[in-house]
């Protein structure tokens, strides 16, 4: 019985592994460019609304995400990882972000939401609450969320736009568009 090595038996198998190869290295660039332009993001925004906390709350699942990256006036205010409320965050609420609503709560203590709501805000020290949709041609991808964490706030036309904006250049980048 003769044994006859791989590149014998298929000798197109060197032109697979370097296509397989060069689409984990285009997939490996994009994540990378991804990750860069929503620290970016993130960044530039909590500086320009001057708030605690920008993060970015990504869809991984049927409405179900986590906290994927934040930027924070200060180290204590991280909520890395964190996931909302399962029974909060319905296909009602993604029915109105998928249709690009802009929540913006002055003062979560004395704004008419659902308790559970109210108390996922508190457990994240947050007092006044700005929210965008990230919203991709195939669906809402993900939140922008800017969190005044120190007092009530009352939001802005121009902060409003600023966040609209942000989630605008992160919905429009094709490296989040083909993610």
């Amino acid at each position: 019985m003769q044994i006859h090595s791989d590149q014998e038996f298929d000798p197109n198998s060197k032109k697979l592994v370097e296509q397989g190869l060069q689409k984990v290295l285009n997939r490996l660039v994009s994540t990378i460019e991804r990750d860069a332009l929503v620290r970016q993001t993130t960044n530039q925004l909590r500086e320009m609304l001057q708030v605690d906390r920008v993060v970015l709350y990504y869809f991984y699942s049927h409405w179900e995400g986590q906290v994927t990256f934040e930027s924070l006036s200060s180290d204590e205010f991280s909520i890395i990882g964190s996931t909302g409320p399962d029974d909060c965050f319905n296909n009602e609420y993604a029915a109105l972000y998928l249709a690009g609503r802009i929540r913006a709560i002055a003062d979560i203590e004395l704004e008419p939401i659902q308790a559970c709501h109210r108390d996922f805000l508190r457990n994240l020290r947050v007092r006044a609450n700005l929210v965008a949709p990230v919203v991709i041609p195939r669906g809402l991808w993900g939140l922008l969320v800017a969190h005044h964490c120190q007092a009530p706030r009352q939001w802005t036309s121009s902060d409003i736009e600023i966040i609209q904006q942000g989630a605008k250049t992160l919905a429009t980048a094709a490296c989040i568009e083909n993610s």
